[in-house]
């Protein structure tokens, strides 16, 4: 190992005397604290690309380069001896400057202890340390499906649950209840051997990797045998047995009807975390799903994609025989042969652009994109944390004390020039829908996005003291940056109420709040230098964090609210439309229909009486509206 000081690295001379082998480097600040954990093929050719005028680097590790004032560089054999040492010491030092991934609570493992002489399955909230001595973890499971498979490895795979020290303590005590009750099959007490309770093991093994058929035909198969030799009680638990391995293969989701073993992974951003989802895939059926985070630093989606991959596939049972992937890894022949050695066998790593393939990806995509939701939800759903963010809001835009009721605007537009605003009400921080409101843009022709939120407005506040509308809002807010901010702050103060714009990001992500001097607070992490990160208090965070997932939230409520109204108006427009499809119906006609009707429902359920005495509408023509929405014949024709 080699230290060097940030001083000596200024003059670049010491580069010289790191060697150009593979290896791992730890970059220190002035406290001796590691900063971030390296690997390169070649230490030099790395560690000068980090020292130049200009470093080829990202903007996290462009920040992190000026704190630096030491390193250190321990050399390997090979690239891959380099990699294994990095996501040891990442995960020891737990650096501020790399990716961390953090597992999602929400849901639990299942855990197979296959490191002890008689293992057990519990239910676990994390991945151990002992997964690397040969535990097993089986998971995320949703919702209520732990429990279920649960009492189905009781009911089928009676495994020990105690903690006793086999097989040291055999024989010490005598077996517990559940032996009594048919729960455990006592290896405490001797009474099955090693190898007995091992082939029990196995059973379970196979039910947890997703291979329940083949147990199920070896249930049915050996309780047909039992039958036929008059062993009924035999053949009777093995009935069970099957039966609840048939119940619980029910409830999971076939996503490939010829089978197979796999995990698809996607990812998902939202500008300050980063989501990436495992599904689970054993004989074509979903078994578990995996969420981890991390903070949105910047960077490409390989990036965070290679830190899951280093974190989730450590022990040879977690690594399947192919993984899909949702973009390209700059390390792929790497990874792949990380995995290869992990699992003991081979390994593809696939990155589908199209077929069900691609689909299997696009679902857990949606997954992970629910998964940062959820998380934004979870923690905004403190009642406490809740009022700190208003009061926070009410601070930054002038309210008195944290604002209650919240109206937010956003402007929408489709086809012929027509627009429309949407207006949503948060009240405590939580959506009030039924307080929502459309209005058809319509004082002026053109698109003028400026023009349309202050008409918008104008109407709102002209109906302030209006029942209907609710109560007089604390704040408003506009989906827009300074420009819109500018446009209507003089209506807003005509009427003495506090007003903010949303900005969001390239991507189309929120990203801060701008105030009535046009000022933008910054509240996304990936808009906010790293060395203010870096010094950012656990208190400065959580209250950013917090202000940001609520304007993201409202963000993307008046968003979605304007875009059903578009939906809505422009598949009214289609169904008025269709009628000219009906042959003699052109836009004449299709005015006088809709005039003396009112809707295309009311003219699907008229009779051709009733359609051929509208002014206009000619017999031959009301006879091809009357076949157009009935299926029988008219009177005299025949089919």
């Amino acid at each position: 190992m080699t230290g060097q000081t940030r001083q000596q690295i200024e003059f670049k001379a010491p580069l010289d005397l790191v060697p150009e082998e593979p290896g791992v480097y730890l970059m220190r600040d002035v406290s001796g604290s590691v900063l971030y954990v390296g690997k390169a093929n070649s230490l030099r050719q790395r560690l000068r690309n980090y020292f130049t005028p200009t470093p080829a680097v990202d903007r996290r590790i462009a920040s992190m380069i000026g704190k630096i004032a030491s390193y250190d560089t321990i050399l390997c054999a090979n690239e891959l001896e380099a990699l294994i040492l990095e996501a040891n010491l990442i995960k020891q030092h737990q650096p501020p400057y790399n990716i961390l991934m953090r597992d999602d609570k929400e849901y639990p493992y299942i855990r197979v202890t296959l490191q002890e002489d008689f293992p057990r399955g519990m239910k676990a909230f994390r991945v151990g340390n002992d997964a690397e001595e040969g535990a097993r973890y089986y998971g995320p499971w949703l919702a209520g499906d732990i429990n279920r498979a649960l009492k189905v490895l009781e009911a089928v795979f009676p495994l020990r649950t105690c903690s006793r020290d086999l097989p040291r303590d055999t024989g010490k005590e005598r077996p517990c209840l559940n032996y009594h009750i048919g729960r455990c099959l006592a290896p405490c007490s001797g009474a099955i051997s090693s190898e007995d309770y091992r082939a029990m093991v196995d059973e379970v093994i196979s039910f947890l990797d997703g291979r329940t058929d083949e147990l199920i035909r070896r249930f049915q198969r050996e309780m047909k045998e039992a039958a036929e030799i008059l062993d009924f009680e035999k053949a009777a638990r093995l009935r069970g047995r099957w039966q609840a391995l048939a119940r619980l293969r029910e409830g999971q989701r076939v996503v490939d009807q010829r089978g197979g073993n796999r995990d698809a992974l996607a990812l998902a951003r939202n500008g300050n975390e980063v989501a990436i989802s495992k599904m689970e895939i054993r004989g074509g059926r979903v078994t578990g799903y995996v969420h981890v985070f991390a903070q949105d630093r910047g960077g490409d989606d390989g990036d965070y994609l290679t830190s899951f991959i280093q974190e989730q596939y450590r022990a040879p049972g977690q690594v399947p025989r192919e993984i899909l992937i949702p973009s390209h890894l700059s390390e792929h022949a790497l990874m792949v042969e990380l995995l290869r050695q992990r699992r003991g066998g081979a390994v593809d790593l696939l990155y589908p652009r199209r077929g069900a393939k691609k689909a299997l990806i696009d679902m857990v995509r949606h997954n992970a994109d629910q998964a940062l939701e959820r998380r934004a939800l979870a923690r905004g759903s403190d009642p406490q944390a809740i009022e700190a963010t208003l009061q926070y809001l009410g601070d930054l835009t002038g309210t008195a004390g944290a604002p209650v009721r919240i109206e937010a605007y956003d402007i929408s537009y489709f086809g012929g020039g027509d627009r429309s605003g949407s207006m949503v009400v948060f009240h405590h921080g939580r959506p009030q829908r039924s307080a929502y409101r459309h209005f058809i843009v319509k004082g002026f022709e053109g698109i003028d996005d400026y023009r349309s939120m202050k008409e918008v407005l104008e109407r709102r506040l002209a109906r302030l003291t209006d029942t209907e509308f609710g109560s007089r809002p604390d704040l408003i807010l506009l989906d827009g940056g300074r420009g819109h901010v500018s446009a209507c702050l003089p209506l807003a103060d005509d009427f003495g109420l506090p007003l903010a714009g949303m900005v969001k990001d390239d991507r189309h992500r929120t990203r801060g709040l701008v105030l009535r001097t046009g000022e933008i607070i910054e509240l996304a992490s990936t808009a906010i230098p790293e060395d203010e990160l870096v010094k950012e208090t656990e208190e400065e965070g959580a209250r950013r964090l917090g202000l940001l997932h609520l304007l993201s939230s409202i963000q993307d409520e008046a968003h979605r609210f304007a875009l059903r109204h578009n939906e809505q108006r422009r598949h009214k427009g289609a169904k008025r439309y269709k009628l000219e499809t009906i042959p003699g119906v052109g836009p004449a006609r299709r005015k006088a229909l809709l005039k003396a009707f009112e809707s295309t429902k009311k003219i699907s359920e008229a009779s051709l009486d009733e359609l051929e005495s509208v002014p206009g509408i000619p017999r031959p023509v009301a006879e091809a509206v009357y076949r157009h929405f009935h299926v029988e014949p008219l009177k005299g024709e025949f089919t």
